[in-house]
């Protein structure tokens, strides 16, 4: 059996996850064979692993600090909420069922054994697994039924690290009743505190360390800055989702943020470039007069096309369209650019169809099964000079098959003669069910350099680095922040190494 360390929190949005993250970095840097685990995860942004299998994106980044493949089983549960009540719920990758919100006890006990027998199993094979928590591990209301926090610690038989967000204030409250909250044995299993995101002369902050040491009889182990790396965030609740410019000399993209938005991480790779500004608008009037608009993907595509013609947002973006601004659609998105969506089988809800933008001339009708594969294609049309010919490659999730009209229109096709995507007459309006899309640098390249060549702008004077090559530049980054500012040394004596 590997050994095993636990990344819990006092409240959601604390940093967990990039704690966790750091921690896979730093010992894979020690030359430890390491792995996440999250047991249960609350998402709507998710991915697609080389085998079909879909799980949380938090573990994918976290499988990128370690350098490994992402699994499904290092997120054995992943619940994506679908509005109207409704959750999906998926287990080791493979959609189990989708049930009212309020039954989820019901599942409870069964899922409970199916993580425990996954984490026995998978555990065998690493030096190190990293676990990563849920939300506060004191919520004394779903005690009961937690699986991702203490339970999961007690199954594991693994050591606690309690991480607390001293930014949004309270902080010593906060650690201080997650302590209390908790049971003896509970309470046993935490070994140290992390305050993160702090900004200011941590010099003058260790008398309050030393002073919360004394009321909780556990050590903190150190405090994290208020860090500016790109780390991909695990939940859209994220401060990269914002309206701020960079400049006014910068392309200009506007993500339409919808209320079942899924999988914002698509553009993490556009937020990174100098001469991109980024932001995520969810109103009309914010939208201005961008060089492209996404519609990004969609946990419940119907009810986000609603919300976009009620907001006015839809009105807008058609105006936008006849001046031949830019439009990109992902997955959902894709679909709401066309003709109409059906859903006779009522997968999304009670609406049967509804009427898209009309933009492409695609129809969507929406099947039981769910597409989860990793995709390599081509782009076969000419219309977009730039990106003709280029390989591009991602992974799909989605509901729904959608036919295309005429062939003139494909965008992209697989390796295999499947379609992909899809292009207007004019060529300013482009859909596609590739999520990650942009991750891959020649698309990437060519798609920014004829955007900045279609409104007069300056060209990019480099070629873009590869995203990977970018994320393990940050994660070490991040490694030795860590190591920096937390005792790495008391967490390696805590796990007896």
């Amino acid at each position: 059996m590997s050994k095993s360390i636990m990344i819990l929190g006092t409240a959601s949005s604390v940093g967990k996850s990039t704690i966790a993250t750091a921690f896979c970095r730093y010992f894979k840097n020690k030359g430890m064979k390491v792995a996440p685990f999250k047991a249960l995860n609350i998402s709507l942004n998710s991915f697609v692993t080389e085998d079909g299998l879909e799980m949380g994106r938090a573990q994918v980044v976290q499988a990128e600090a370690c350098e490994i493949k992402p699994r499904a089983w290092m997120n054995p549960v992943l619940l994506k909420p679908s509005g109207n009540m409704k959750t999906q719920v998926i287990v080791n990758g493979k959609v189990k069922c989708n049930i009212d919100s309020y039954k989820y006890k019901d599942l409870n006990k069964e899922l409970k054994e199916v993580v425990k027998e996954i984490y026995d199993d998978v555990s065998k094979d690493h030096d190190l697994i990293v676990l990563e928590g849920s939300g506060s591990c004191a919520e004394i209301n779903l005690k009961e039924s937690d699986i991702a926090n203490m339970y999961m610690a007690k199954a594991s038989n693994s050591p606690v690290i309690l991480v607390a967000d001293i930014d949004r204030g309270g902080v010593f409250a906060s650690v201080v009743g997650t302590i209390a909250l908790l049971d003896n044995e509970e309470r046993d299993k935490v070994k140290g505190v992390i305050i993160n995101k702090f900004r200011g002369s941590i010099e003058s902050f260790k008398p309050a360390m030393n002073q919360l040491e004394e009321i909780i009889n556990i050590p903190v182990l150190g405090v994290m800055p208020y860090y500016d790396l790109d780390i991909e965030d695990e939940d859209s609740v994220t401060e990269r989702i914002n309206n701020k410019y960079k400049t006014e000399s910068c392309l200009d993209i506007v993500v339409i943020r919808l209320p079942y938005m899924s999988n914002f991480t698509d553009f993490n790779a556009l937020s990174r470039l100098e001469n991109v500004n980024l932001r995520y608008v969810n109103n009309a009037k914010d939208i201005g007069n961008p060089h492209l608009i996404i519609i990004p993907g969609s946990k419940n595509t119907i009810e986000d096309l609603k919300f976009l013609k009620k907001s006015d947002i839809y009105n807008e973006i058609i105006k936008l369209e006849k001046n031949d601004t830019t439009i990109l659609g992902i997955c959902g998105g894709y679909q709401i650019l066309g003709e109409c969506i059906e859903d006779s089988l009522g997968i999304e809800g009670e609406i049967t169809s509804e009427k898209g933008f009309g933009f492409l001339p695609i129809k969507t009708v929406f099947n039981k099964e769910k597409v989860t594969n990793q995709s390599k294609g081509r782009i076969i049309s000419k219309k977009i000079e730039k990106l003709y010919g280029i390989e591009v490659s991602g992974y799909e999730i989605h509901n729904g098959e959608t036919f295309i009209e005429n062939e003139d229109n494909i965008l992209i096709k697989l390796e295999d003669g499947k379609v992909l995507g899809a292009i207007n007459d004019k060529g300013n309006i482009l859909g596609t069910y590739l999520h990650g899309i942009f991750d891959e640098g020649d698309f990437l390249n060519c798609f920014i350099s004829d955007l900045l060549n279609k409104n007069k702008m300056n060209k990019i004077n480099d070629e873009i680095i590869s995203y990977k090559e970018y994320k393990l530049n940050e994660l070490n980054k991040l490694s030795n922040l860590l190591e920096e500012n937390i005792d790495m040394g008391k967490v390696e004596e805590i796990l007896k190494l």
